[in-house]
């Protein structure tokens, strides 16, 4: 795979997986959505069918890794660490082009549910209703949910460890169950395997943090939401930023470490 197939692969794979995953959470979130209050269920079936068609479409060209974690635990795999900057760009940029995206499709439940009073609060809200309480929490505006992750609890080294754990479930199942024939990417079965997986870890460990499991997803959807003219967005609350970028991408390397001792 040549620097640009792999760039341009990680870009369009990155972009389709935040696209529909950022849009089922804004199905679920945003007011005047059909989907509105559908569930924890929706949101994890969500990100895994996300998962599965990012991985299928950007496949043939990156490899589809998708995920700085994965990248990184396979670099460690292979002991070969030259083509990590470029997967790394294209999932950033990726993550970044999807959640404006996700703006694009639902710009005006956006604009609906920042301005309702309920929600953001001000002249004419009820105080003790949840959502007004709700936009009022430090640090995180009405819709960051949307674009990336926050604890339910902040504590910062459980929200770590949780992330952690969640990254080494993911990246152990790539690395045994998920890489194709060459071994640098998803394969066609892997794809489906890790789209399962993803659910899986939604379901069972998704609770505490919102499961980032993958730092792009989670970075650029942050800095979309703090660059885009949405009113009444609030903060994007990046005291907590850090832990949904480092948290995964220890939990690749100690995946990538636990692969090469017990299964390599």
């Amino acid at each position: 795979m040549s620097s640009s197939d792999i760039f341009i692969g990680e870009t369009i794979g990155t972009a389709i997986l935040i696209l529909l995953g950022g849009g089922v959470c804004a199905a679920v979130t945003l007011k005047a959505s059909k989907a509105r209050n559908a569930g924890w269920l929706a949101i994890t079936f969500g990100w895994g069918f996300a998962v599965l068609t990012a991985v299928y479409t950007s496949a043939p060209l990156s490899g589809a890794h998708l995920n700085p974690a994965v990248t990184l635990a396979l670099a460690i795999k292979d002991n070969d660490f030259s083509n990590v900057p470029v997967y790394w760009g294209g999932q950033l940029l990726g993550a970044m082009i999807g959640a404006t995206l996700v703006w694009v499709a639902y710009y005006g439940q956006f604009h609906a549910h920042l301005t309702d009073k309920e929600i953001v609060g001000g002249p004419g809200a009820q105080a003790t209703t949840v959502k007004a309480v709700e936009a009022q929490e430090k640090g995180a505006g009405p819709v960051l949910g949307v674009f990336s992750t926050g604890p339910e609890i902040r504590n910062a080294v459980q929200n770590l460890l949780t992330e952690i754990i969640g990254t080494v479930v993911l990246v152990l199942a790539v690395l045994t169950q998920g890489l194709n024939d060459k071994g640098n990417g998803l394969g066609t079965l892997g794809a489906l395997i890790t789209a399962l997986v993803v659910v899986s870890i939604g379901l069972s460990l998704g609770g505490p943090t919102g499961y980032a499991i993958n730092p792009a997803r989670d970075l650029g959807p942050r800095i979309v939401h703090a660059l885009l003219p949405l009113p009444n967005k609030g903060g994007s609350d990046w005291s907590y930023a850090w832990v949904p970028v480092v948290g995964p991408l220890v939990g690749g390397a100690i995946a990538a470490g636990i692969y090469n001792v017990a299964f390599a």
